[in-house]
């Protein structure tokens, strides 16, 4: 039990030194990240809607971004405010000036009311973007989100390393959980690490997990796939007799006939066929879904005949899905609204004190044993 004991601290202290800086840079960068879009408002105010008002034609929003961006011919991606003063967000997934990166597409904000283009910027070259890239891939691309999933999973070992440590068993579970930092220096470093290592222990275990499934989608998607087989997205590719022919029906035609499916679903986003595509893809959150920027409910609509395509009831996912769709709400707390996003904000502040704290107590019982040495000599 002494020898398993010790193989454990080790472990924990080993893991704590090597990987421990970064998971406090992934811990910070990802509390700011909780509410990312909030804070670009807040840093650029310019992109702040005038009004209120929701939108109200999705057909004028991508006529004013064929206008302003002529030679961009591909799908452009709206996403529809989320709360009043918030502009329409749009992407163009394949500008040609960041095509060497994995993901880098174009962010347009719009004035919902005016039309207005308030910012033009890649992915990646402003504030929100670039600590987004810094979280999830280290500014190091495809390399990088491989490591970084790889340490989420190196993690889940240190914090169940942390809980063996600390397990007091069940019996004396509630004493061993009460706030209480002791007298002397040493004693009150150990109690805030032990604490807060027990009261993020949850949250933390399930953000190392959830991280790490989503710097690692095709291995996850595997993994899940063998249990409960994925949804497949419907073949959207041109037929050789709609090459170089435009859409017949509008985005405003495409939502009204989206919504017969899911009349009482809220629009979220609408995707333009581009010179690529044969279909509108009209994106809805029902109530229950765990994501509302990011639902699964979708509906795709033929853009030459307005026949709907396929469609996809993101509440009546199968398991497998679900689990998918569960990842990213429950990494940044969406899933259970402000409280959540709150909680999982505060964690993130966590692997700061561990880290400090774990570090001294390392610091402590190395001068304790060089004492020890010296006495004996």
């Amino acid at each position: 039990m002494k020898k398993a004991r010790q193989l454990w601290l080790k472990i924990h202290t080993y893991l704590g030194l090597s990987i421990g800086l970064l998971l406090v840079l992934l811990g910070l960068t990802g509390s700011i990240l909780v509410f990312y879009l909030q804070f670009d408002i807040w840093l650029n105010p310019d992109i702040e809607a005038v009004s209120t008002a929701p939108v109200s034609q999705q057909q004028a929003v991508f006529d004013q971004l064929h206008q302003q961006f002529p030679t961009r011919t591909d799908s452009w991606r709206i996403e529809q405010p989320l709360h009043p003063g918030w502009p329409i967000m749009a992407r163009y997934y394949t500008p040609v000036e960041t095509r060497g990166l994995t993901f880098a597409p174009l962010m347009v904000t719009i004035d919902p009311v005016t039309l207005k283009i308030t910012s033009k910027r890649f992915w990646g070259e402003f504030t929100m973007t670039w600590i987004y890239n810094l979280h999830y891939v280290l500014l190091l691309d495809k390399t990088g989100k491989t490591f970084i999933g790889i340490i989420g999973l190196i993690s889940l070992i240190s914090l169940i390393s942390g809980m063996v440590l600390w397990w007091p068993g069940w019996h004396k579970l509630g004493r061993a959980l009460a706030w209480r930092l002791r007298s002397s220096y040493a004693k009150k470093v150990f109690d805030l690490h032990i604490l807060s290592g027990s009261y993020g222990f949850i949250v933390l275990l399930m953000l190392s997990l959830t991280g790490a499934a989503l710097d690692l989608p095709t291995q996850t998607h595997q993994i899940i796939n063998a249990f409960s087989p994925l949804a497949t997205s419907p073949n959207l590719a041109r037929s050789q007799q709609q090459q170089g022919k435009q859409p017949v029906i509008s985005a405003d035609t495409a939502v009204k006939s989206a919504f017969k499916l899911f009349p009482d679903a809220e629009l979220r986003w609408v995707e333009s066929p581009g010179s690529e595509k044969n279909s509108w893809r009209v994106v809805f959150y029902q109530e229950g879904e765990p994501s509302r920027r990011f639902p699964r409910t979708q509906v795709w609509v033929n853009a030459f005949n307005g026949n709907i395509v396929a469609s996809r009831d993101g509440l009546a996912d199968k398991a497998g899905d679900k689990v998918i769709n569960w990842l990213h709400p429950l990494h940044n707390g969406e899933a259970f609204g402000l409280t959540g996003r709150v909680i999982v904000f505060i964690c993130g502040f966590i692997p700061l004190i561990l880290f400090v704290t774990g570090l001294l107590r390392w610091q402590q019982k190395r001068h304790a044993k060089v004492r020890t040495a010296y006495r004996h000599h």
